[in-house]
């Protein structure tokens, strides 16, 4: 009974000692394994900083840029934001125009509403956000952090009719971990 008794101080003892968190193969505690969240790229207010909410413009414009022409020529796999399946060339090409339908009066009698089709290129500018897929790592004892990038996912602003942002559109999931997107799937 005295062993068992001193067995169950030291796993005890052990536990809180090591924390029984999850680690990498440092021995730094992982604390999470997948984050999600977007960054805007320009600052909504003019008066702030310009590192605030923001990437420098032409970091901004190089970042924008090398993702959307890597995936449209295919250098980087692209997967679609809902179901994980990979896009083609031509689909990531398809997918950076817009297209809105609108009713306009005929200018010939009767007069009528005629639904005319608006066919429009998204441009750099019209990304203004980025959805970053991280994982985040702790050093236990100095409190550093490191991130690792596992995938990134540009969006697209969407408008009302009268110019106001209604919400933002993702284009598509770019993945730098081999993990993904099966780890997405599994869930």
């Amino acid at each position: 009974m005295k062993n068992l008794s001193f067995l169950l101080i030291v796993l005890v003892i052990s536990c809180s000692t090591f924390s029984c968190k999850s680690r990498d193969d440092s021995g730094k505690n992982i604390v999470t394994k997948r984050i999600q969240y977007d960054v805007m790229l320009r600052s909504p207010e003019a008066d702030m900083d310009w590192w605030v909410q923001n990437i420098e413009g032409s970091n901004r414009e190089k970042l924008v840029k090398d993702i959307i022409a890597k995936a449209a020529n295919g250098e980087v796999k692209a997967y679609d934001f809902l179901t994980y399946k990979p896009f083609t060339t031509g689909e990531i090409k398809q997918m950076m125009k817009r297209v809105d339908t609108i009713s306009v009066e005929s200018p010939q009698p009767p007069y009528g509403l005629v639904d005319t089709v608006l066919v429009t290129e998204i441009r750099l500018n019209d990304i203004t956000k980025l959805r970053f897929l991280e994982e985040w790592i702790m050093n236990d004892k100095t409190l550093a952090f490191s991130k690792k990038v596992l995938g990134i996912c540009p969006l697209v602003e969407k408008l009302t009719d009268s110019g106001e942002i209604r919400g933002y559109k993702p284009l598509f999931w770019v993945f730098f971990d081999d993990r993904y997107p099966a780890e997405f799937e599994l869930k």
